[in-house]
């Protein structure tokens, strides 16, 4: 499942969000989560974002390694802020 929404940013316009891409366990390895990357991707593409973006914990390194894969970027230059009610 590829779960994503639109945002908009006052530097960059219109992007994409990647809330969550989830293959269950027994799907890995399969190409199911590429497949799913690939048309989040190309819905990005199609629907004029300026990009695709995302969060992935540090410590989640398979997930890192998977991203790794399509040559994306990881900002240092963000700090994530949140208030929890």
């Amino acid at each position: 499942m590829s779960l994503y929404y639109y945002r908009y940013s006052t530097w960059k316009g219109k992007r994409l969000y990647l809330e969550d891409l989830v293959v269950t366990d027994s799907a890995r390895g399969r190409g199911v989560g590429k497949a799913l990357l690939e048309a989040t991707i190309q819905t990005a593409h199609d629907t004029n974002c300026t990009g695709l973006m995302w969060q992935v914990l540090a410590w989640n390194e398979p997930a890192i390694e998977f991203y790794k894969r399509f040559g994306v970027r990881f900002d240092e230059e963000w700090t994530n802020c949140h208030i929890d009610f």
